[in-house]
């Protein structure tokens, strides 16, 4: 249950005055739709009202605040003309204009002969200084009301910076002084003052420092967030770690056929990775590890191997990829070696229906399908197995932490391991996965040829058409990637299906073409040509990006791209590292480019480190977005900025391991102050997972 402290923080956002139902919905989407969002909804400028001159004093483009006479109304002739209103004080006379007019409120708010006090931006016309609709106009004795300093907050069309104030105001009323959930030490040290007072500067800031991200109240809320994003996973993690599993300690019979019938030995870090989960598979808990490797270093064999294990032990074991295609090429990865070792190896998709779905699901009811492979159909209700004993997911991004506890709940207390190709920067690892144990392949196979990666601009196109088509006649395959973006996804396909059409004609039916908007069948039957030589060249919108595997593609062309994160770029790029043949990447830009966009292509030429990728990606976007997509394990943080509050993360991650080493059911009088700070940023499904048992 929400604490009772936090009931008026988390009513609904209508409970504010002044909220009718024609701005709710837009406050809502500007927001949130509690009035605790407005909280987190911070001010990123500021506007100094402090600048009192006389109109003749009055310098044009400052905001100034002043005492006006009113001396004559003119209004609109027709509706492009402003309705202008002459004032003066002692020193001279200005014009204020409005160009939009409601009724007669002008008159009533200026009448002739009042004194009014006005603020906004002085400008000049016909050497006339004027003032277009004031930001205020109030009477002389409510002036002071309107003087200081006035903070600026992110809009939305319909909402205005002086209604966000006003519902500003009204939420911090509502913020209570909270028992502090800060080790006060750290709180010392760091000089962190308290909650309430850091909210409360932050959203009146005194001058643009307070602004500042790296601003001590802002610091702190960072901070907050950060701890409570870190307590909430380490809580899971430790309810994860004393689930009670079962444990698997094969006798190697399997593993060993398979190690000696490879063509190739295992890398040290894929011996070290395998060490690793074999430790977490003989104990009595649940494994929940995530495997981190960058394209090419070999995670599928280690997939194969733990999944053996279970195997030995005479129980099932499945994997689960994000895509039917990938799906299918696990399979042809896997089976051959399965099948001489007589362990039986079956897919499983959406797309097996009727009598070849019944017998799969009979068979392993029964027992008798060893290893299932297959996309997240794998996990519908009428799955059942007979024990399963280990689950490897693949790739699986939007794969969140609730969805990770729901799935160890399939199997018998069956064993987790996360697979992903994308390098992903340790502040993520931490926010995102900070649940699960983490191992990491840092080593590729011997023998893998560096990409000799070129960067050049798309004036070039002819030449390097001219050196495609040398390549394909010496018979090699061939990506040509072109960017789709969902903001400009019509004529971004428009353009792909035209470079496909050029294409097409000066290559003939050698080209193929895929992207996202394409059923599955048409996707995987191109896919199957590409693979089998029938097509050596293969146009494609991001589709490829993850996993698919032609050794024999060994050029790719990446078109405008700028327009990739860089991550994205990396890989795409991978692709072309599945052989063991030399390989060439061209990324082709158009111009202007950004300084951002400079920067990328500049470090996709310099190397090929997907790690050091990642972290640089993290510092050119600020840590938004990650991998051109959202990744909805990973929280979308409020305050915290992931390339500015590292320190803190760091710092908050141990923190949060003290916590629960210490206090882990949160009773002490700073771990009941915790409980509030969990449910106050929304942590609460942490909180039911474990503090609920």
């Amino acid at each position: 249950m929400r604490p009772q402290i936090l009931f008026p923080l988390f009513t609904d956002i209508a409970s504010l005055k002044g909220i009718g139902s024609k701005f709710e919905k837009l406050i809502i989407k500007l927001c949130g739709p509690k009035t605790v969002d407005i909280l987190w909804h911070l001010p990123y400028s500021l506007i100094d009202r402090t600048y009192i001159p006389t109109i003749a004093q009055a310098q044009e483009g400052k905001i100034a605040s002043l005492s006006v006479r009113v001396v004559e109304h003119f209004p609109q002739k027709t509706k492009k003309q402003p309705y202008r209103i002459l004032v003066e004080d002692d020193s001279g006379q200005m014009i204020i204009n409005f160009f939009k007019v409601y009724g007669d409120s002008i008159a009533k708010n200026l009448p002739v002969g009042a004194t009014r006090f006005i603020s906004g931006k002085i400008e000049s016309f016909n050497g006339m200084k004027q003032m277009t609709h004031p930001d205020y106009i109030v009477r002389p004795e409510d002036a002071q009301k309107i003087i200081g300093i006035e903070p600026v907050y992110p809009l939305t069309a319909g909402v205005s910076n002086k209604m966000l104030g006003k519902l500003a105001r009204e939420a911090l009323a509502r913020v209570p002084d909270f028992p502090e959930w800060l080790e006060p030490n750290f709180q010392k040290t760091h000089n962190f003052p308290s909650f309430r007072s850091a909210l409360l500067q932050a959203h009146f800031p005194k001058s643009l420092a307070d602004i500042e991200p790296n601003s001590l109240h802002k610091k702190r809320l960072a901070y907050d967030e950060l701890l409570a994003n870190q307590l909430a996973l380490a809580l899971v993690r430790q309810k994860v770690r004393k689930q009670v599993g079962r444990s698997l300690k094969g006798d190697g019979h399997l593993r060993q056929k398979v190690l000696a019938d490879l063509p190739f030995s295992l890398t040290n870090a894929q011996k070290r990775v395998l060490d690793e989960i074999s430790a977490d598979m003989e104990s009595s808990y649940k494994m929940l590890r995530l495997l981190q490797g960058d394209v090419g270093s070999g995670k599928t064999i280690v997939a194969l191997l733990t999944m053996l294990n279970a195997v030995e032990c005479g129980a099932q074991a499945a994997i689960m990829a994000p895509t039917e295609i990938l799906a299918k090429q696990h399979l042809e990865t896997i089976k051959p070696l399965c099948d001489k070792l007589e362990v039986r190896a079956e897919l499983l998709t959406g797309r097996v229906k009727g009598k070849s779905r019944k017998l799969i699901l009979e068979d392993l009811a029964d027992g008798k399908i060893d290893i299932l492979i297959g996309t997240h159909a794998l996990f519908v209700d009428d799955v059942a197995f007979k024990d399963l004993a280990c689950i490897v997911v693949d790739e699986q991004h939007r794969f969140g932490v609730q969805q990770r506890l729901a799935l160890s709940n399939k199997g018998n207390n069956a064993d987790i391991l996360v697979m992903t190709a994308t390098p992903i920067p340790r502040t993520l690892v931490l926010t995102a996965y900070g649940d699960m144990e983490y191992s990491k392949i840092d080593e590729v196979p011997a023998g893998r040829k560096p990409v000799d990666t070129r960067v050049l601009p798309l004036s070039k196109l002819q030449d390097v058409v001219a050196g495609l088509k040398r390549k394909l006649d010496s018979g090699c395959r061939a990506y040509w990637v072109c960017p789709l973006v969902e903001e400009s996804e019509k004529t971004d396909l428009a353009a792909a299906e035209e470079r496909f059409q050029s294409l097409q004609k000066l290559f003939g039916n050698k080209v193929g073409m895929v992207h996202g908007r394409m059923k599955e069948t048409e996707k995987d039957a191109i896919m199957e040509k590409f693979k089998s030589g029938e097509i050596t060249l293969l146009v494609a919108t991001t589709v490829i990006e993850v996993g698919v595997n032609v050794p024999e593609a060994t050029l790719m062309i990446i078109e405008q791209a700028e327009r990739f994160g860089l991550a994205q770029l990396h890989q795409l790029r991978g692709r072309i590292k599945r052989g063991f043949q030399a390989s060439n990447c061209l990324l082709l830009y158009g111009y202007p480019l950004s300084d951002t966009s400079r920067s990328r292509l500049d470090i996709m030429r310099k190397t090929e480190d997907g790690f050091e990728i990642a972290e640089k990606d993290l510092e050119l976007r600020g840590g938004g977005e990650l991998l051109g997509n959202r990744q909805s394990g990973f929280s979308e943080f409020k305050i915290a900025d992931m390339s500015l509050h590292k320190d803190l993360l760091y710092t908050a991650n141990k923190d949060a391991k003290m916590i629960v080493e210490t206090d882990c059911s949160l009773t002490t009088p700073r771990g009941q102050a915790l409980r509030i700070l969990l449910y106050l940023f929304e942590q609460d499904d942490a909180v039911r997972t474990y503090l609920a048992g």
